[in-house]
């Protein structure tokens, strides 16, 4: 048995499943899960229910942790949806990974709080709510083993921090608040900051910007430990730019993630699927393309003994957010996770098992 097997030994699921692939290269593979209406109730179905507890260690919530689902008004909190996750991932001896506690993008934030009037300090104002809101998320639930602090605070367009609701009010230092409040009020998680930035000549301005905003949260001291990377990949315009990563996209992507590794930060995929939209209509077709493209990521990300966690963003395609978004022109469900519709394996998963045991072993997180 080796180093991260001895270490995570006892952990939820089957060997053979794919967190029990993961655990023995010292990783943990998991899914998000939702609770709601369609696609994303996927906790209401029991099927869906096994299947995750036979593939997965942890879990981490789809939306019920965003402020527009936890926080009708801005002194109220609902923790209903969020607290049957819990629930379920107790039950189950699942791991639980919180997501997230700053969504810095207005248009994805709680409605009230473009008209919040923070008074004649908002500065003080604002940095008091969020720090209350960090502090009361992170109390209810200690058992998270890491946060996503702040998620998409990056512009892709400019690489700059984007302007927000809450940033105007704190200033570009609302980044550091949210990561020290959430270290005071989550001592024992892993802190993260997560963002969609992705390979390609055309995301370089946005990786950009994601290093720069580590390099100063670094230099500040600010509790950070890993890098989320989303890994939602795919959805090019046609069938060849999805297919596979070229040379140069490897080249550029591993540059950027030596840098992030050079600041001794820790590495996380943490909403991984394959935006199917431009591949063939034929199941077979795509689904070959798909498992090729979801492999190449994998192993060039588990080169890397840093990247600690892999978490699809759905395991199965009936309940993936892709299949209320950009469309495909032929009108037919999209497949974009390891599991399809009826909860039967994909060649996705045979991918992501084949990438899992021929990953190198890593020290695991604690």
């Amino acid at each position: 048995m080796g180093t991260g097997a001895a270490l995570l030994a006892g952990a939820a699921g089957p060997a053979d499943g794919l967190d029990g692939l993961a655990r023995r290269k010292g990783l943990r593979f998991g899914t998000a899960l939702g609770v709601g209406r369609p696609p994303n109730s996927g906790l209401d179905d029991a099927g869906y229910r096994a299947l995750i507890a036979r593939e997965c260690g942890l879990i981490v919530a789809e939306n019920e942790h965003k402020w527009y689902v936890l926080r009708p008004s801005a002194d109220r909190f609902d923790f209903g949806p969020a607290d049957r996750l819990a629930t379920f991932a107790r039950e189950n001896g699942l791991g639980f990974r919180g997501h997230t506690l700053l969504w810095n993008r207005d248009e994805y934030s709680a409605r009230w709080l473009a008209s919040h009037d923070f008074g004649p300090n908002p500065r003080a104002a604002a940095e008091r709510m969020l720090t209350d809101h960090i502090r009361t998320v992170c109390g209810r639930y200690p058992q998270m083993s890491s946060w996503d602090v702040v998620n998409e605070t990056v512009d892709p367009a400019t690489g700059e921090l984007r302007n927000t609701v809450m940033g105007r009010a704190i200033g570009p230092e609302i980044v550091e608040v949210a990561f020290h409040a959430a270290k005071a009020a989550a001592p024992k998680a892993k802190l993260v900051y997560n963002d969609y930035m992705n390979f390609g000549v055309e995301e370089a301005t946005h990786r950009k910007g994601v290093l720069k905003l580590l390099e100063r949260l670094k230099a500040r001291n600010a509790p950070i430990d890993a890098l989320g990377i989303q890994g939602h990949i795919g959805g090019g315009v046609d069938s060849s730019d999805v297919a596979r990563f070229s040379a140069a996209d490897q080249r550029d992507w591993r540059a950027f993630i030596d840098e992030v590794r050079g600041m001794g930060l820790d590495l996380l995929v943490t909403e991984f699927d394959v935006n199917d939209k431009a591949m063939p209509a034929d199941i077979a077709k795509r689904d070959a393309e798909l498992a090729a493209l979801a492999g190449d990521f994998t192993a060039l990300m588990l080169d890397y003994r840093e990247l600690k966690q892999f978490l699809v963003w759905g395991l199965a395609d009936r309940y993936s957010w892709l299949q209320g978004t950009s469309a495909r022109r032929d009108g037919l469900p999209k497949r974009p996770t390891p599991y399809d519709a009826e909860l039967r394996a994909k060649p996705m998963r045979e991918a992501l098992a084949a990438a899992f045991r021929a990953a190198p072993e890593r020290t695991p997180w604690a």
